[in-house]
């Protein structure tokens, strides 16, 4: 009998591991940070034993979701602009916002943010925004796996100043954080239409010389192509390609419209993309080709965007959205099933972000992320199908418990992690000084 640290029983056990097995009553234990046993119940139990012990009560025991793409502090202009065009939403509101804000206003909008993920059930999220050593110090702060760089762009920033600093506030970044086991950071230009041909190359041999992943929204609308095709006579990938820019480490953001050429780019040079089906949606961008791509090759991961764009941060949400709206788009109701769904928002994401090896699946060795969702709900009963159920039925509400590491962020539905009505009213503060500026 080994002692662990924690013991999760009485559970349908959703592993995601390669052959994706679902075990049913399942159990996984705990040891320190990682996974120490995660099978049928009765073998866990015989051979592990743990003082804290927590009943599933036959809930969906799974890896914790990865938000492959999301600008956590934008959780303070959620509604702020809505039923705009992208590049109306972007200059005339959301830019003029950004303009006015500071560390101390993105570290407690993260907060908010990550109380928003942790209770829907994400436990690993990919950021490109502002202030972002703020970021990831609240994201530390809550508990949660995160990924985050600082946005660089051609002009100045509220953040960093000059672009110069830019390159020098990321380096610094990495230097940081580079053996935190929470937190790792990114290279980020924020998009080619706002980065220079040099500058993106000076982003990428930062990102080279520091094996760093790489995040850049790209193809995001046909306004967005169509730039770059005006100024450079080429797509957004075929830009990249020719400035070296694509690579296994690059994280692609949006990727809606892409040609057929630029699909191959990309899988070509195993480029992973983070889909954003809601947010694509609200600002009308359009539809990325998610089944072309899949049936390429290319690894895609879920993403929620920012809560100024979605407006929430629930990726179970997300992964309805996502399979219903590619079936109705092909008109085809076999495009993404439910499993492929979950997986995409699991073990995928965790390969987007450059995780896979150690988060996205329950399997011994790997960290101790996961979450529990309460099954015992007249939404939720009958159960025929668990993937089903997680993708069309579920919503973050029903998540119950998160772990993270091995550390315990929420059970019962309480957050243990952050203190969650300071959280919000802290925010709602900043919110009316936001309001008076809009009205101004």
């Amino acid at each position: 009998m080994h002692l662990v640290d924690i013991l999760v029983k009485n559970a349908t056990l959703v592993t995601m591991a390669p052959d994706m097995p679902v075990i049913e009553p399942g159990a996984v234990a705990v040891a320190q940070d990682r996974i120490a046993a995660a099978g049928p119940q009765q073998a866990v139990l015989l051979e592990y034993k743990a003082a804290k012990v927590i009943d599933a009560k036959g809930g969906i025991v799974m890896p914790g979701l990865v938000n492959t793409h999301t600008h956590a502090a934008m959780s303070l202009f959620r509604g702020l602009a809505d039923d705009l065009p992208l590049m109306t939403w972007l200059e005339e509101h959301i830019f003029p916002a950004e303009a006015e804000l500071t560390q101390d206003m993105v570290y407690r909008s993260t907060l908010l943010a990550c109380a928003e993920m942790i209770k829907s059930g994400t436990t690993t999220f990919c950021d490109m925004y502002l202030f972002e050593d703020a970021v990831a110090q609240a994201a530390k702060q809550a508990g949660l796996r995160a990924v985050v760089g600082e946005v660089i762009y051609d002009f100045a920033s509220p953040s960093y100043g000059p672009v110069e600093k830019g390159l020098e506030y990321t380096s610094a970044l990495i230097d940081k954080w580079r053996r935190d086991p929470l937190i790792t950071i990114a290279v980020e230009p924020h998009s080619p239409y706002l980065c220079s041909p040099d500058l993106l190359q000076k982003l990428k041999a930062i990102a080279d010389e520091n094996q760093a992943p790489m995040v850049i929204h790209l193809s995001e609308s046909q306004h967005e192509v169509a730039q770059i095709q005006d100024k450079f006579g080429k797509t957004p990938p075929e830009h990249l390609a020719d400035l070296g820019i694509l690579g296994p480490r690059l994280i692609a953001d949006h990727c809606v419209a892409l040609t057929e050429n630029d699909i191959t780019l990309l899988k070509q040079y195993d480029v992973k993309v983070a889909h954003n089906p809601e947010s694509n949606m609200k600002l009308a961008s359009g539809i990325a080709p998610i089944p072309a791509l899949l049936s390429r090759g290319v690894t895609v991961g879920v993403g929620t965007d920012g809560c100024a764009s979605n407006n929430n941060l629930d990726l179970f949400q997300e992964m309805d959205t996502l399979a219903k709206l590619h079936k109705v788009q092909t008109l085809d109701p076999t495009v993404l099933d439910a499993r492929t769904v979950v997986k995409m928002a699991t073990l995928d994401g965790a390969c987007v972000l450059g995780l896979d090896a150690c988060i996205g699946s329950l399997e011994p060795g790997k960290k101790a992320d996961l979450i529990i969702v309460d099954v015992d709900q007249p939404h939720l009963v009958p159960m025929y199908n668990v993937y089903s159920h997680l993708v069309y039925t579920v919503s973050g509400h029903d998540v119950v418990t998160a772990i993270v590491n091995g550390r315990i962020l929420m059970q019962d539905r309480q957050l243990l992690s952050l203190h969650e009505e300071a959280v919000m009213r802290d925010v709602n503060k900043i919110a009316i000084k936001i309001i008076k500026k809009e009205t101004e």
